[in-house]
């Protein structure tokens, strides 16, 4: 008799969680598709079902939004109790453009050329037309002309940046 009451006592407290009822993810699987409004697998739907693993609290009434601008993922969240998963989203491939064969064949980018090189001697300029003043400094690194350049115009202090303009010449930008 009292072994059949503890196993009535077990039985008892074992049935609240066993009772619980999780979210149905096959119902995130469909307001996941509505919401994009296309298939599971399909460009812009989600990539895989939900796992049907998770075990998410049963909610009313879950919200669903874009991750970001991208449509990435959709954010699907339940505000009581609180959770929230990420769907991710199947971008659609991007569309590749084979080359006509009568165009033109791009040349390949040409590098730029040096103009400054680490070690020189630079003539930095700043100022605007009415007022300039210039200053001999050491690059520390090689530059092309348009690209920034380093130069050590005084031992002890940071070297200043500056956009090299001809073999030998900086710019300091932002006076013009």
């Amino acid at each position: 008799m009292i072994r059949s009451i503890v196993t009535l006592a077990v039985l008892v407290a074992a049935t609240p969680a066993a009772a619980q009822t999780f979210q149905s993810t096959a119902m995130i699987d469909k307001a996941v598709a509505g919401f994009t409004g296309r298939a599971i697998g399909e460009d812009g739907g989600a990539r895989t079902p939900v796992d049907t693993r998770l075990k998410l609290t049963s909610c009313a009434m879950v919200t669903m939004n874009w991750r970001t601008p991208a449509h990435d993922s959709v954010v699907v969240a339940c505000p009581d109790p609180e959770w929230r998963i990420f769907v991710p989203v199947r971008m659609a491939a991007p569309a590749v453009v084979e080359p006509s064969p009568l165009a033109p064949v791009a040349a390949p980018a040409a590098k730029p050329v040096i103009v400054i090189k680490r070690g020189d001697p630079v003539s930095v300029t700043a100022g605007t037309e009415g007022f300039s003043v210039e200053r001999d400094g050491i690059a520390v690194n090689d530059a092309p002309v348009g690209g920034r350049v380093l130069i050590k115009v005084q031992d002890g202090k940071p070297p200043i940046q500056a956009i090299a303009t001809e073999p030998g010449k900086a710019l300091i930008p932002g006076g013009e």
